[in-house]
């Protein structure tokens, strides 16, 4: 027979439950704001013009819109995604399936802390000195930028990824060696599919950090007014652009950098969505 649960312990926990909303709200208080604010601010801004122009560059007259930072945004940190994500879960599964406590896991945990506290534009700087300077692959380029971003992200997803795929019970991976499964086979087919969900929040985590970067850009990438598909030459985005705007004394320059924040802002908003929703379905298939 179960015991009744004592007065005291339903009080404690009432108390407790009251302290956590408390808290969450007080939390949410100051995001409601820049969220309020921001969109206050920059839905003057947001036209079709907004999203279908480049900036213009002319003192006089239209500013134009941002459609050449949105490119430059999508393509560089889609890249850089490219690089960091696979890269980082990779570490992060050696570190909890193979490398365990060993020496040199240590050493490689150290170090991606180490990068987790590195300021951004230190990565920018690295870049610049080792493919910029040099004149590797050109002057500026899109891809310099999605380099420095993905060092940006990568300790990021692998510490993310690390407490993920840590969080998943040993007994699924004994079942499945027991039953003569070989290690690799277990990690693709048992503990990735179970700890996906986990993983796509601290890869969207990093996505949304390297999205809004700006010193790594202004190093390796530059910015350019026309739109270019090519990562191989300068290219503008949305953190850029929203750095060179708010500096100017035009009014409608300012408002655009507004509306550029509030698209950025959008851009994430939208692709975490996507990514709940791919979670969502990888939980009920």
């Amino acid at each position: 027979m179960i015991a009744p649960v004592a007065a005291r312990r339903r009080r404690t926990d009432q108390v407790m439950r009251a302290v956590l909303l408390g808290g969450t709200l007080v939390a949410l208080v100051p995001l409601v704001f820049v969220v309020y604010y921001l969109f206050k601010q920059g839905i003057g801004a947001i036209s079709w013009d907004f999203f279908t122009t480049d900036p213009t560059g002319r003192f006089l007259g239209p500013p134009g819109g941002v459609k050449s930072a949105i490119v430059g945004t999508i393509m560089i940190v889609g890249l850089a995604a490219l690089i960091a994500i696979p890269l980082g879960i990779g570490v992060a599964l050696y570190l909890v399936e193979y490398g365990k406590q060993n020496v040199f896991s240590n050493v490689v945990r150290y170090f991606v802390d180490v990068m987790t506290g590195v300021p951004s534009i230190v990565f920018g700087l690295f870049i610049y000195i080792v493919l910029v300077l040099t004149g590797i692959g050109g002057n500026f380029a899109g891809w310099k930028g999605s380099i420095a971003l993905a060092l940006l992200m990568l300790p990021v997803v692998t510490r993310s990824a690390e407490v993920v795929l840590g969080l998943v019970p040993n007994s699924l991976r004994e079942a499945a060696l027991a039953l003569g499964a070989p290690r690799w086979k277990v990690v693709f087919r048992i503990v990735l599919p179970t700890a996906l969900p986990g993983l796509i929040t601290g890869s969207m985590l990093a996505v949304a950090r390297g999205a809004g970067e700006t010193a790594p850009l202004l190093f390796t990438a530059f910015a350019v007014n026309a739109t270019t598909w090519n990562l191989g030459e300068q290219m503008n985005s949305l953190p850029i652009q929203i750095f060179n705007d708010v500096r100017q004394p035009q009014a409608n320059i300012v408002e655009r950098a507004w509306g550029s924040a509030l698209t950025l802002v959008a851009m994430i908003l939208i692709l975490t969505l996507i990514a709940r929703l791919i979670q969502r379905r990888s939980r009920f298939a």
